[in-house]
């Protein structure tokens, strides 16, 4: 009735080779996860193979995109804005900046139009900076920065004085970003600038000049 003869039971495998099987099937499962799912996916390499396959650049790009684009969905809240605002004329009274360990801000001669500033700022990886301008409402200032050492994620943004913690007026902003320059037209009195953040796993150098109608300039972050 059946055209096929049923195994006999020296043909069927033993336990002992579903339970050998079963754990080289683990084995490969757990080989592939370290060494391409874990890289590919989420930037984590333990076997190191990843990083000779160029898997886990891809991995720490998927997490840098997907953590950028959570934070773009989610109320902005910039670290300037969760801190007390420095009015206009705090920062004036700081127009002389202090130098720092990893930045450095040298003052030109003032031009006609308004002031002359040229910053450099080194970041670690995963670390973030800020710089903001004091401009009043229609004030204009030229910029232009550009990066060594790699690529940045970066928020052009400002604040009035004393701007609910939510607040949020964006100029532009990018990912993986080398160099941007333009002009910066206030749109209320405020603070008004720059939010760097260094995404790589190196160092990165971003150097900053800016010309034009502004009070004072100041890193906050």
């Amino acid at each position: 009735m059946y055209n096929t003869d049923l195994p006999t039971r020296a043909e069927l495998p033993s336990a002992r080779q579903l339970i050998r099987s079963t754990f080289v099937a683990l084995a490969v499962a757990g080989g592939l996860l370290a060494t391409v799912v874990l890289p590919a996916e989420y930037g984590i390499d333990p076997t190191g193979i990843g990083r000779v396959l160029g898997l886990t650049k891809m991995g720490e790009i998927k997490t840098g995109l997907a953590k950028e684009a959570a934070k773009a969905a989610a109320p902005p809240a910039t670290p300037m804005a969760a801190a007390p605002v420095t009015t206009i004329a705090e920062m004036a009274a700081e127009a002389r900046p202090s130098p720092k360990a990893s930045a450095s801000v040298a003052a030109g001669d003032p031009a006609p139009s308004g002031q002359s500033h040229q910053m450099a700022i080194t970041l670690k990886p995963g670390q973030s900076a800020e710089v903001k301008l004091a401009m009043r409402k229609g004030a204009k200032a030229t910029y232009r920065w550009t990066t060594r050492g790699g690529s940045v994620n970066f928020d052009t943004h400002g604040e009035p004085p004393n701007a609910p913690k939510d607040f949020y007026h964006g100029y532009g902003k990018g990912r993986q970003v080398e160099r941007d320059e333009g002009v910066l037209e206030a749109a209320f009195d405020g603070q008004h600038g720059w939010f760097w953040r260094n995404r790589s796993q190196g160092e990165v150098t971003v150097s900053l000049s800016t010309q034009g109608e502004y009070s004072a300039i100041k890193r906050v972050l």
